[in-house]
């Protein structure tokens, strides 16, 4: 059960959270209303995602299909979106079918090919972003650049599936303003690819920054950014070593 002071230090830290998303985008000439706050949740339970939603929170990112799965079945995400963002499996893509609005994490073709499959034996077309390793890192998943032309002639085939836009994690940086030039390049492929005009390829999102960096990213071109530790505080696992992944 949270307590008083636990929900109002939520709500304090979601206000700021958008406010500095707002300051970002009128900075950078934007409408912050272009700018899509996806709280990651993982490793908060139903109370706290409900808690959250409750205070204005509208989109809901799960990085894990078992938690995802178990806090669905609680209510969790009532009255928000709710996204993956998480490294996928193969055999756990069934589970999100009819769930999640949008798989942000697709990095290969064999996962893009799997959710189609599913997709269709659930009568849906399942809304996707393909996410780019633009840091190169053998430890990450994704399309590398130089590979993105390739997927693009073979996935926009697939007729349950949706490609929405861009998805990148770039490598952690000791100072966040560094990450500026990975997202600039990821600005770069996204205009480069919404130019080319493919069919079936519809290039409205381009997701990236997190707690750390999302102003950085906002400055870039992001109009979804993934925000956890920002929102929700640090995680336990996270008391040893500082949480950047989100």
């Amino acid at each position: 059960m949270m307590t008083e002071t636990e929900r109002r230090t939520l709500e304090e830290r979601l206000y700021t959270i958008k406010a500095q998303i707002a300051a970002a985008a009128e900075k950078a000439g934007r409408d912050p209303s272009e700018i899509l706050l996806v709280a990651a949740t993982k490793m908060n339970d139903a109370e706290r995602v409900q808690a959250a939603i409750s205070m204005g929170l509208t989109a809901c990112g799960e990085n894990r299909v078992q938690e995802l799965l178990e806090k669905y079945e609680q209510g969790a995400y009532t009255g928000a979106d709710l996204q993956f963002i998480g490294t996928l499996q193969t055999n756990k893509v069934k589970y999100l079918m009819g769930k999640v609005s949008l798989i942000q994490s697709v990095g290969s073709i064999k996962l893009a090919e799997c959710i189609a499959k599913e997709a269709k034996k659930h009568k849906i077309c399942q809304d996707i972003l393909l996410e780019v390793n633009i840091g190169r890192e053998q430890a990450k998943s994704g399309f590398l650049p130089e590979n993105l032309p390739e997927a693009l002639e073979i996935l926009p085939n697939l007729p349950d599936i949706r490609i929405r836009g861009l998805m990148a994690i770039p490598p952690v940086q000791a100072e966040s303003e560094k990450s500026s030039g990975y997202f600039t390049k990821m600005k770069q492929l996204f205009v480069d690819i919404s130019a080319k005009k493919y069919d079936n390829v519809f290039m409205d999102y381009l997701s990236m920054g997190m707690t750390a960096d999302f102003e950085q990213a906002i400055a870039c071109g992001a109009n979804i950014v993934r925000v956890g530790t920002g929102i929700f505080g640090r995680r336990p696992y996270a008391q040893a070593n500082a949480d950047l992944a989100t």
